[in-house]
């Protein structure tokens, strides 16, 4: 496992690194699958809209767009609106988009690889000042463990024993890995992990380095990586609250724990501007965002998807049936903001996710 792990390291701090580099650009005009304005747009009988989505979200994706293709036809005499997608790790998809896949909406896990495709010059609008700030709904980082929980795992500290086989995605592609780790992060620096002080970036490091001494598998995407868990590999899978739902919805034998202190996953999307006006399908885009604000959408987040209320409230209440209350549910903004994470405490050179993969593998 050790030698896995130094690969893993490896690759993440290369690929965070071209992140860094990516977004160090000052000519948004040189980055790489820039995509031409047209000078004269004319929109296409049936318009095409490409949307790139993380993993996770397939299933309630797909209902969305039925939906808001049978509103559309209604209210505009029968036009018909196509659309073309693609579902991966959250962190691939923004790096494919980057890279000239010719995307018209991006469908994230979190708001750093938005900002990748932005800083690229893709993206010319500021997608926080889209309605709800961007974001269509969230989640919770939760832990889904074998039938009857034989390991009794109740909080991260538990994750943190020896012997526990843990999986977890790569936060190299995955954006779902990167909520898995600061979920943790988040949880000792607000003191709710037994065994480790608050308020403690060295014991906040030290729980990250217990946790992945204890990865066994780092799959490229969220959705590998619970499609892993229930092939009967591994103890417990950290992952998305809605895909253990999605799980026990079809059949499935998973079995949830919420930890007492967890980070609110809040998923974002947004037009990207020059392929969307390259494509002539921009108005078409920006409706699209702006029905997945809208209450019909937010029913089908919540039903089809398994999603939490946009509204931090709202969502940790849950509705004490399909969502129960979380005791202490927290954002980004919480403790730092993602520029902070993902720069400095968590991701960067020096961060205490970076120091503690390197100590995890020997």
């Amino acid at each position: 496992m050790r030698s896995r792990l130094a690969f893993r390291l490896s690759i993440v701090l290369a690929v965070f690194g071209l992140l860094a580099v990516a977004c160090s650009s000052d000519d948004p005009g040189t980055a790489s699958g820039t995509s031409p304005v047209a000078a004269d747009c004319t929109p296409a009988e049936s318009p095409i809209v490409t949307v790139t989505a993380y993993s996770n979200v397939y299933d309630v994706y797909g209902k969305l767009i039925s939906t808001f293709q049978s509103d559309w036809k209604e209210s505009h005499n029968d036009q018909q609106i196509q659309f073309s997608t693609s579902f991966g790790g959250s962190t691939t998809q923004a790096q494919n988009v980057i890279a000239g896949f010719p995307a018209d909406v991006a469908a994230l896990s979190l708001y750093p690889d938005i900002q990748l495709i932005e800083d690229a010059g893709l993206i010319s609008h500021d997608p926080t000042q889209d309605p709800e700030g961007g974001i269509v709904a969230s989640s919770a980082v939760v832990f889904d463990v074998r039938p009857g929980n034989p390991l009794n795992i109740d909080n991260w500290d538990d994750l943190a024993k020896p012997g526990v086989e843990i999986l977890t995605p790569d936060p190299a592609s995955s954006g779902g890995a990167r909520w898995n780790i600061v979920a943790a992060y988040g949880a000792a620096m607000r003191g709710e992990v037994p065994g480790y002080p608050a308020n403690d970036p060295a014991a906040a490091q030290q729980l990250l380095t217990d946790i992945f001494e204890n990865v066994t598998v780092m799959d490229k995407s969220a959705n590998d990586s619970i499609k892993n868990f229930q092939a009967g590999n591994g103890d417990v899978a950290i992952t998305y609250e809605y895909a253990v739902l999605a799980a026990q919805n079809s059949g499935l034998e998973d079995e949830m724990v919420i930890p007492p202190s967890t980070v609110a996953i809040e998923t974002p999307v947004s037009v990207i501007d020059a392929n969307a006006e390259a494509h002539c399908v921009q108005d078409v885009a920006a409706a699209f965002v702006d029905f997945l604000h809208s209450d019909e959408a937010k029913e089908l987040f919540l039903t089809v998807g398994f999603e939490r209320s946009v509204d931090l409230k709202a969502a940790q209440a849950g509705d004490d049936g399909a969502y129960q209350p979380i005791d202490d549910l927290f954002t980004t903004d919480d403790i730092g903001g993602w520029d902070e994470l993902q720069n400095d405490t968590v991701f960067g050179p020096d961060g205490a996710f970076t120091k503690a993969l390197a100590a995890a593998q020997g």
